[in-house]
């Protein structure tokens, strides 16, 4: 053996040949994989989010990768502290709270990172789990929900929008009941869609209007027939501040659940600007100057995309509140189309497809007055979220005198 591993390359036989790349061969595999290892261990914590109310609070944490989590303080002494192990931040951050979270910090600590929550009231961890990349989502996210364990304790981190001063109106809010009369829409196993929608939405006006902080109009209270473009007329003329369409899924799998939304997809936005520039009065009712076509397109076209992005803006909103309730959301939950009820280009707009009327479990929760109550409310404060984080809104460039409540 010694002696023929003394041997030069010249006198190797073909066997030794052979071993020698399949040692290499072994080598660089063992190493590119070692190389994985190492990389999957190292993760970088990007923010961290919370939705929820002071019963339940949920809280999302963004990773670049896994990360391995250990609970140092679970909430009895008015605080929860994670460690998660081997994930980096790069600076500290920190925050106010919402709900059962007065405030936030995040800090280095060795190669770890530490997560302080700092809690209004008592509470207990309730669950924590892992979501994988997905949805359009191309990062981890590691969640924890809080659930109170005594009387719920007064939100003190995120002010509650006020009611606002009698000399500005309160925001305009415009519920779309979807179908109705001879469309019923999708159709299950006990009901209809424009039955369900309709419920969804007197249940969602009564949250909206307990509230205070806005005004609600219904595109319909009954069982009847509105055609699509009387509905966006009707939140244009209205001067609504945002608009949220109804709607209910179908599927020819009854194991399909979950809600989506969707938002004014690209090719919808020029459909509806081209709709829009087809009207002789276009520029009047923009309040734009008319005088210059060129210049007002280009307002026209600002106008449109800060519409889409608006409305973008609070679908995230509403999903991730629709998601801290535990609804199940669709695994590609915001969707974008060319759907007839988005089309103002001055009004933001999203389709809720509240689950699927072809599943039992979401159309038993719809169905039910405890079930819509719940989706309404996560809506609400979405809508709360949605005011309180915009800038207020221009429209053509214009300032409509409704900022954030």
């Amino acid at each position: 053996m010694l002696a023929s591993l003394r041997r030069y390359p010249a006198d190797w036989r073909p066997r030794d040949w052979v071993m020698t790349a399949l040692a290499f061969v072994v080598v660089c595999a063992v190493g590119l994989a070692a190389g994985r290892g190492l990389a999957a261990n190292g993760s970088e914590l990007l923010r961290l989010r919370l939705g929820g109310d002071a019963q339940s609070t949920r809280v999302v944490i963004d990773l670049e990768g896994v990360a391995d989590v250990a609970v140092t303080e679970d909430g009895s002494a008015g605080r929860v502290v994670l460690t998660l192990r081997d994930a980096r931040v790069r600076s500290p951050l920190s925050g106010g709270g919402r709900g059962l979270v007065r405030g936030w910090r995040v800090a280095s600590e060795g190669g770890a990172s530490r997560i302080e929550l700092t809690l209004s009231g008592g509470a207990r961890i309730q669950r924590r789990f892992l979501l994988s990349p997905g949805d359009g989502v191309t990062h981890h996210r590691y969640v924890v929900d809080l659930e109170a364990t005594g009387a719920p304790a007064p939100v003190v981190s995120r002010p509650v929008a006020p009611a606002p001063a009698a000399r500005r109106e309160r925001p305009l809010i415009v519920i779309d009941a979807g179908h109705g009369g001879r469309d019923p829409g999708a159709v299950g196993n006990e009901s209809r869609e424009s039955e369900l929608a309709l419920a969804a939405a007197l249940a969602l006006k009564a949250e909206i209007e307990r509230t205070g902080r806005y005004r609600v109009v219904l595109t319909r209270d009954r069982d009847v027939y509105v055609p699509l473009p009387r509905r966006v007329e009707l939140a244009r003329r209205s001067g609504a501040d945002l608009f949220i369409s109804l709607h209910l899924d179908s599927s020819a799998d009854p194991a399909t659940r979950g809600a989506s939304v969707y938002t004014l997809s690209e090719q919808g936005a020029g459909r509806a600007i081209r709709e829009f520039t087809g009207r002789e009065d276009w520029t009047r009712e923009l309040q734009l100057p008319g005088r210059d076509p060129t210049v007002d397109r280009i307002l026209l076209d600002m106008t449109q995309r800060s519409t889409q992005n608006r409305s973008a803006q609070f679908a995230r909103s509403l999903l991730g509140e629709i998601e801290g309730t535990g609804h199940p959301l669709l695994r590609r939950s915001h969707r974008d189309a060319g759907l007839a009820v988005l089309l103002a280009p001055d009004v933001p707009a999203v389709l809720l497809e509240m689950g699927f009327i072809t599943n039992p479990e979401d159309a038993r929760a719809l169905s039910s007055d405890a079930g819509r109550r719940r989706i309404a409310r996560a809506i609400v404060r979405g809508i709360d979220a949605f005011f309180l984080d915009a800038a207020p809104m221009r429209r053509a460039g214009v300032d409509d005198g409704q900022g954030a409540p």
